[in-house]
Parts: structure tokens; sequence; C-alpha cells
């Protein structure tokens, strides 16, 4: 079932606040601790969010699909704290203005509709906010709302998700059905809690 704007938009926001939350409570110390991310420290992560961000500014823009590719091959910033601050609110606008959710753009991993943008960013920021809050050795608590909405994205895809090349090695095929939705979610992504 397809959320409308206004669900879309409520997810993305609350998605939005959870990852900025956490980032917060991160010091200084914390930029280079590993995350559950292979090889990517906190700031690695923050940077990666911050590029999604951006990219989804672009895409909104017409940017092409080279366009687009090149926001992941850019340095990570000196103030990534600052950078991530200012590209979730430059997304988050950018998002919420859109008014045709069929729109289709020029994502590096192909054409979609503005709509599995939001699908894409709200589990990016879902899912790394559960890596940034292990990281940090936070509570990893996801919102029940936002779990929802990813795990209903993202489960249809289970018989491959683990080929796509950013989920890891997928679900690990060991969790009992009646674990819970999180627990699912965070395997299903190839994350080992």
């Amino acid at each position: 079932m397809y959320l409308d704007q206004m669900e879309l938009n409520e997810a993305l926001a609350l998605g939005t606040d959870n990852f900025r939350s956490l980032l917060e409570q991160a010091s200084p110390d914390d930029w280079v601790l590993p995350t559950p991310c292979e090889g990517w420290s906190v700031s690695d992560l923050v940077a990666h969010v911050a590029r999604g961000s951006d990219m989804t500014v672009l895409l909104l823009n017409g940017a092409s699909r080279a366009e687009s590719s090149q926001m992941f091959q850019q340095q990570t910033p000196s103030d990534a704290l600052g950078e991530c601050r200012r590209a979730l609110e430059a997304q988050l606008s950018a998002l919420t203005g859109v008014v045709d959710l069929d729109q289709i753009v020029h994502h590096p991993m192909g054409d979609i509709s503005v709509r599995q943008l939001f699908d894409f960013r709200i589990g990016d920021l879902t899912l790394h906010a559960w890596d940034l809050a292990r990281a940090l050795a936070l509570s990893e608590e996801l919102p029940e709302q936002l779990v929802e909405h990813v795990y209903a994205a993202l489960q249809p895809m289970e018989a491959f998700i683990g080929q796509i090349g950013v989920f890891g090695t997928g679900p690990s095929g060991t969790i009992d059905p009646d674990a819970s939705l999180q627990l699912k979610l965070l395997d299903l992504t190839g994350r080992r809690p």
C-alpha cells in the first residue's frame, strides 16, 4: 500500500529528526569510531548521509545520473557535522515541496519515481540511524513507524537483496518468526545485532 504525500512527509521528517538527534550526541572523539558499515567510521557514515541528501536535491532539480553519481566521489568534508545538518534540511525542504510523486528522477541505480526516492531516503536515514547508534553506544531502538515503513518497502526484495551490493549479504535465514520487526529489518539489510 502506497503512503500519500503527507504520510511520506511525516516519515521523512521523523527519519530526519531521529538521525539528527543521534548525530547531535556525537563528540569530536567519536568521528573515528567504526560503524557496522564495513570500512566506515562515524565520519564516513555522516558524510554518506549528507551526500545522499544533497544528491536528492540535485535529482529533484533535474540532475542526470552522471551528475548525481558524482556526489559520492567527493572528499569527506572537514565539517561533516555542519554539512550533514545543512544537507538534511535541504533534503527535507526539497522533498516535502514535491508536487508529483510519479515524477521520474535519474538516480545512480536507475530511473525511479519520486515516491521511490522518498522510500530510499527514509530507509537510508532509518538504517544509518541504527548504525550510528551502534557506533556511539546509544539506544538502538528505532521509531516503530519508520521500521514498519522501511520493512514494507524492502521485504519484497528479500530473495535478492543480498545481491544488490548495498545491504551486505542480506538476510541470515536464522531470525525467529516471532522476532521484533526491527530485528527482522536489520537482518534483512545485512545487519547482525
